[in-house]
């Protein structure tokens, strides 16, 4: 007969095993993900180089800026460092799609169907989302805003903004443009977990109005036309998100039909 002494070490290499796997497939989802940056960013240094993608990045300040005016490196490294730091954050951003499937395939095991059918949507959905905002932000609001700044700027006063001041000031608008145009991921997934429901969003649009508009003071600079195009897209993003969630509901809830083996309602473990 055995004694609980006997069983104990069976008992702790059975829990220890599958949390080691766990690991070690994290590590291996990890280094796919770190491969595809380092992939990414290897083809941008090539073409078009991080030189380009400054410029890229820094096109709409430029064109508002006076005739001659430039951008300028207040620290002795700020040229080579702010061009590396751009080419890693678009390399991330293109290799995006690669790292939330590894992010998917990693818990995807470990999710019911029915949440299956609810996650993968909901990572394209954010991911596309995500890159329409920065886009709107680039192609849409930098022009405006820095024409706005302009304008105000004494005849006076040269403009030379710093290189590393404005990477910073990108990377914030771009947070904050691309995580606003996550409003209805947050809205399905807010009515999926039962936090609130579709009526009550409905019921309270003009508190999401009024803290939207607060929020975007915030976040904008201090420039009423792209204070306005923020409010106005996501004030639109929310009621989208309303629609899209009783559909995300409606194909995602659990199976509740009878199991086909014992005949009786099915639990999950």
């Amino acid at each position: 007969m055995s004694t609980p002494q006997d069983t104990k070490p069976d008992e702790l290499a059975g829990t220890e095993q599958p949390f080691v796997q766990h690991l070690m497939e994290l590590r291996d989802r990890m280094i796919k993900a770190i491969l595809a940056i380092g992939l990414m960013a290897a083809v941008l240094a090539l073409y078009p180089g991080p030189g380009a993608l400054y410029d890229m990045l820094a096109a709409p300040l430029v064109e508002t800026l006076p005739k001659g005016a430039t951008l300028i490196a207040t620290n002795v490294i700020s040229p080579f460092v702010v061009p590396i730091k751009i080419l890693f954050m678009a390399a991330f951003l293109l290799a995006l799609p690669v790292v939330l499937y590894q992010v998917w395939a990693f818990v995807a095991p470990g999710l019911y169907s029915h949440e299956k059918r609810l996650v993968m949507p909901l990572v394209i959905s954010s991911t596309l989302l995500f890159f329409i905002g920065v886009a709107f932000c680039y192609y849409f609001v930098f022009g405006q805003v820095f024409a706005f700044i302009q304008s105000f700027a004494p005849k006076s006063i040269t403009a030379a903004p710093d290189i590393e001041a404005y990477l910073d000031f990108v990377i914030g608008m771009f947070l904050a443009f691309g995580l606003a145009f996550e409003v209805p991921v947050a809205v399905i997934l807010l009515v999926r977990m039962g936090v609130v429901s579709t009526a009550q969003l409905r019921q309270w649009r003009g508190y999401f109005w009024v803290i939207a508009a607060v929020g975007t003071a915030l976040v904008t600079p201090p420039d009423a036309g792209s204070m306005l195009m923020l409010l106005g897209v996501v004030g639109a993003l929310y009621e989208v998100g309303i629609v899209a969630a009783q559909f995300f509901v409606k194909h995602t809830k659990p199976a509740e039909d009878s199991s086909p083996e014992t005949g009786s309602d099915s639990t999950p473990p």
